[in-house]
């Protein structure tokens, strides 16, 4: 059966959200896309090259920076992680998160660790597929949002709404991120 027979004998099939804007027409499969695609919620993937900066990214995935997430694995204690998703034109703020936490310590694992965690390298790190689920807090300026996360390999990327991330994975919202300071 090919594929439009396929579709029309199943209703509920969605082959759009496999669709890859990288030229190929081939569907992009990584465990993050997988589980975007388990979960049921709108997305988009990206697949582009290497960019140099935060501009290159969000252009190649057709967003604003500010619309480029950051995943950090963040270490509580031992055994202790939390992803924070903070938006790409903005700070992580140790002593927001620190408060939110009611910690006085939190550290960034070092690359083998966040892997261990996620079974992400760093740079492809996301929630959707992550190899360990941890607790999600995300920053304030998400709501609302179309976003793009990391896709869960270099060079793709997951676009889907804020809100749906949100929900999706109970995440804590919260003020935990500073303006960024660009230096001149």
């Amino acid at each position: 059966m090919d594929s439009d027979h396929a579709a029309a004998a199943d209703p509920d099939r969605d082959d759009t959200a496999e669709r890859s804007d990288s030229g190929s027409g081939l569907p992009v499969r990584t465990r993050a896309v997988a589980a975007a695609l388990a979960a049921g919620i709108e997305h988009t993937v990206t697949q582009h090259g290497r960019v140099g900066s935060l501009e290159e990214a969000a252009a190649a995935r057709g967003i604003e920076p500010r619309d480029l997430i950051k995943t950090l694995v963040v270490r509580r204690a031992e055994d202790d992680h939390v992803f924070v998703l903070v938006p790409g034109d903005r700070t992580f703020s140790w002593a927001k998160v620190r408060a939110l936490l009611g910690t006085n310590r939190i550290s960034m694992p070092d690359a083998e660790a966040a892997k261990a965690v996620t079974g992400y390298e760093r740079g492809t790190i996301t929630p959707f597929g992550s190899s360990t689920r941890l607790p999600v807090i995300a920053d304030t300026h998400l709501v609302g949002r179309r976003i793009s996360v990391g896709g869960g390999a270099h060079g793709v990327g997951l676009t889907v709404h804020g809100d749906d991330v949100i929900r999706l994975f109970d995440a804590t919202v919260a003020d935990i991120s500073d303006e960024e300071v660009r230096k001149g």
